[in-house]
Parts: C-alpha cells; sequence; structure tokens
C-alpha cells in the first residue's frame, strides 16, 4: 500500500491522524489537503520577484548589510524568526539574525500609524545563530540560540531594557517559543533529527527572572506526559537524552499559540503538529504525504492570522508562504522568484492584522548578506 494511503487510516507513531475534525474559526481540519487558496491564484511576479494574489501589494522594508530607510542602522544579515509588537499607534517588527560565532542577535524596525518607517534598531547582540522565537504576553521578544548549548533570551523590542539570558529555559539547540497563557506554559522546539517539544513553567507567569521548570513531553502507547527535565543545562547529558521515553520529533522549527493549542512545524518530514494543551492530544495537522500535489514542502516558521488562518513559511521548497484554513485546506498565498538559494522566516502581522512581515534569509545571491526583509499588504479577511 502507498505511504500516504496507509497513513491515511493509520496510526503514526502512536499519534492519531485525525480526520473529520470538527472545525471552528479557532480550530484546523486535520490533516489538512490541498485546495484553492480563498485568495484565489497567484498574479504574475510583482517587481521585487514576488507573486501575490489579487490586491495584495509589497515592498521591501530592509535589506541585509544596507541602511533601513533614512534611520541610519544597518540591517543585520541573515535574517530570520521575528514579530510584531504595538507601539502607540504604530508598530514594531523585530527580526532574528542567524549569524554564527557571536554575530547573530536581534534588530526591529518601528513604524507609524501609516506604516512609514520611523525608526531601527539593535536590541540584542553578540549571540549566536538566532533563529526563531516568540513574543509574549508582556511585550517581550524571546529570541532563540540554534546552537547545541544555546539559549533563549529575553529581549525589549523598544530597545529600553536591556537583553536577558533566562537559563532556566534550558540549554540546547533551541528553535522557537510559543506563549500559552491560558495555561501559564510556553512551549519551545528544538531542531534536530532526534529533538524533543518541551514546555517551560515559569515560577510566575510574565515575570521570567524568577526562573521555573523545564518539561518535556513523553509518550507512553497513546497517552501524553509531561516529566520534568532533571538538567536543563544540558551538560553532560543533552536535555532530549535524559528523559526516558520523550516524544522524538524530526528537526522542530516555528511555533505559534491560539486557543488552547499549539502548532508547531517539523522539518525532518515535513509535518505541522498540533498539540491540544486542553486535553493533552497531539495530532497532525498536515503532512506532504497525506494529501496530493503538496504546496508545503520545506515546513519552517508559522503565524496565525486572527479569522483562524495559520501562515507557514518555507524553508527551500518553491520558496512560498502557504496558507492552512480552518475549512482544511493548504494552498500557496505567495511566492518569491529567483531565490532558490535562500529561505523564508520571520512570518508576523502587525497587530491590526493587515499587513505581513517576512524575510528571504539569503536573497538573491545565496547568502547571509543578501538578505531581504518584505511586507505584504491587501485584504487579508477578517471573517469566514
Amino acid at each position: 500500500m502507498e505511504r500516504r494511503n496507509f497513513l491515511r487510516a493509520a496510526v503514526v507513531g502512536g499519534t492519531a491522524v485525525t480526520l473529520g475534525f470538527s472545525v471552528t474559526r479557532e480550530s484546523i481540519a486535520y490533516p489538512a489537503q490541498t485546495g484553492t487558496s480563498p485568495y484565489g491564484a497567484l498574479q504574475a511576479a510583482d517587481a521585487n520577484g514576488i507573486q501575490l494574489p489579487a490586491g495584495f501589494t509589497s515592498r521591501v522594508i530592509a535589506r541585509s548589510t544596507k541602511t533601513v530607510g533614512n534611520t541610519g542602522y544597518t540591517w543585520h544579515s541573515a535574517p530570520d524568526g521575528g514579530a510584531c509588537f504595538a507601539d502607540g499607534a504604530g508598530w514594531i517588527y523585530v527580526s532574528n539574525s542567524e549569524m554564527s560565532s557571536g554575530g547573530g542577535g536581534v534588530s526591529a524596525v518601528k513604524f507609524d500609524a501609516d506604516g512609514n518607517v520611523t525608526g531601527a534598531y539593535r536590541i540584542l547582540a553578540g549571540t549566536t545563530r538566532n533563529c526563531a522565537g516568540g513574543p509574549t504576553p508582556w511585550n517581550t521578544w524571546l529570541s532563540c540560540e540554534e546552537t547545541d548549548f544555546g539559549y533563549t533570551w529575553e529581549t525589549d523590542p523598544r530597545g529600553i531594557n536591556p537583553a536577558v539570558r533566562r537559563d532556566a529555559m534550558g540549554q540546547f539547540k533551541h528553535e522557537a517559543a510559543a506563549c500559552d497563557p491560558d495555561h501559564k506554559v510556553i512551549y519551545q522546539t528544538e531542531d534536530q533529527p532526534d529533538g524533543c517539544f518541551y514546555r517551560f513553567i515559569p515560577t510566575t507567569w510574565g515575570d521570567l527572572s524568577a526562573g521555573g521548570t523545564l518539561q518535556v513531553l513523553v509518550e507512553n502507547g497513546s497517552a501524553l506526559s509531561w516529566v520534568n527535565v532533571p538538567d536543563p543545562d544540558g551538560n553532560p547529558t543533552a536535555t532530549r537524552k535524559q528523559v526516558s521515553g520523550a516524544k522524538l520529533f524530526n528537526g522542530g522549527e516555528g511555533a505559534f499559540y491560539r486557543n488552547g493549542t499549539c502548532y508547531f512545524t517539523t522539518k525532518g518530514d515535513n509535518r505541522v503538529w498540533a498539540y491540544d494543551a486542553v486535553n493533552n492530544q497531539l495530532h497532525i495537522a498536515y503532512d506532504d504525504n497525506l494529501t496530493s500535489n503538496p504546496p508545503l514542502t520545506g515546513v519552517d516558521n508559522i503565524t496565525g492570522a486572527a479569522v483562524g488562518d495559520l501562515y507557514v513559511a518555507e524553508d527551500g521548497g518553491n520558496m512560498e508562504v502557504c496558507i492552512i484554513t480552518p475549512d482544511d485546506v493548504v494552498a500557496p498565498f505567495l511566492r518569491i522568484n529567483g531565490q532558490s538559494g535562500s529561505e523564508i522566516a520571520g512570518v508576523a502581522f502587525n497587530p491590526a492584522g493587515n499587513r505581513l512581515y517576512f524575510s528571504s534569509q539569503r536573497g538573491t545571491t545565496g547568502t547571509s548578506s543578501g538578505g531581504i526583509t518584505y511586507e505584504v499588504t491587501g485584504p487579508f479577511r477578517t471573517t469566514l
């Protein structure tokens, strides 16, 4: 039996493939199937080489090694994970730098209420391979180091308070973080072929300086549980190898939490997972082997729109950001042409939900210094 058909009727690694899921506006049907985007077909590439649905436009916000607008600030190389934060009538977009050997960090761009760039600055420097991360409900950015003994850093998007290393969140090859204010935990992914899925329980929600407890997801048959990691420092034994029965994931990438569910991606098997924190269940929301002509491959960063759509960026594939809708459809939302040596990262909506930001990490040159950060505006839907 073909693997795709077999999986439709099977249990994958102890994880139920949920079909016929009852859909709400805040819940994705599982697993998503190839279909037509609610925004229609992609149009011809614009002047920036981006194919978008009708009615949408793109603009370049920043280029690596170049000055951001009239700010005088030079944009970092290898832009990666990012998020937006409200700032008065405007907003701030933060972006990681995935440079090695202490060359990483985080930069920020400020926008006024009309979307004009009014400032740019550094909020973290001297770190290594800042890949993804996640925003907190108290308006800080968690920037994660993707290296064997990497840390999570808490940063201030406004650049007022200094960045702080949060050791209690563990020392491992961090990828992304997603805050769950309902259960007062922070989920974390790990970019290893045998990586784990973690949750951090702060001693004081809203104040990571007080430390907390790092746990790992464990699977026993079909039952899931959370077990404390004995040594979050991961030395001498790596965190992912300290707890027997820890559920392994093939290359953890982006994470996004909404209304009881943490969605996260794994690049080794091109999946989007959905951890149901309310019922302590794990589902496969998308698998490129569970649909015909899969549009989404090389899954990476993930974010969501208020209406319930998920947006997943590709590392590789054909350089698309794909949409997964609440009615079980996966389709391309945009495609970047002429940048096959790059990857898309940092997908994030502004607070109003009418502007989408993302970066092409290596741009047209295929090098870290060629990164480009974009903005897309248009008629993003607000109702289903």
